[in-house]
């Protein structure tokens, strides 16, 4: 293994590390949102109006989504539920791991103190004959890559 190689994405596992959901509470078909970028503040030199300097403030990270067939049974849908309804915060840590083809570990990022934001399902059309998508947005803190 080379440090150039490069990796397909379809192969990863998601674990929420501090919580107990069910086994298929780990199983997703999408994973978006990981993401950070830089915030900056834009100053004007005085007296010499060609420069403007822009200057870093602070980072800002996305709303991780996942998604997956929904399910009738779900940990994860109840959390999400409870906390929508009672606006009571429980955030979780989230273990998400890029996996070769042997299943070994190759890169894995640590979300921390994640908790539900949004969760919707897809479009339900008598003319299609696809599987009902659930989505569910966390809002998180930061993440780390290993």
């Amino acid at each position: 293994m080379s440090e150039y190689d490069f990796y397909p994405g379809f192969h990863f596992q998601v674990e929420f590390i501090s919580a107990d959901f069910g086994t298929n509470d780990s199983r997703f078909q999408t994973i978006g949102g990981l993401e950070v970028s830089m915030e900056t503040e834009t100053i004007k030199e005085g007296g010499e109006n060609r420069f403007e300097y822009i200057l870093p403030t602070k980072t800002s990270y996305g709303t991780l989504s996942l998604k997956r067939g929904m399910m009738r049974n779900s940990d994860l849908i109840d959390w999400c539920n409870r906390t929508m309804q009672t606006l009571e915060i429980k955030p979780v840590d989230i273990l998400i791991t890029l996996l070769n083809e042997k299943h070994e570990a190759v890169m894995s990022w640590n979300i921390f103190h994640a908790w539900p934001k949004k969760w919707s399902v897809s479009d339900f059309n008598a003319m299609n004959n696809e599987l009902t998508i659930e989505t569910l947005d966390l809002q998180y803190l930061y993440f780390t890559r290993d």
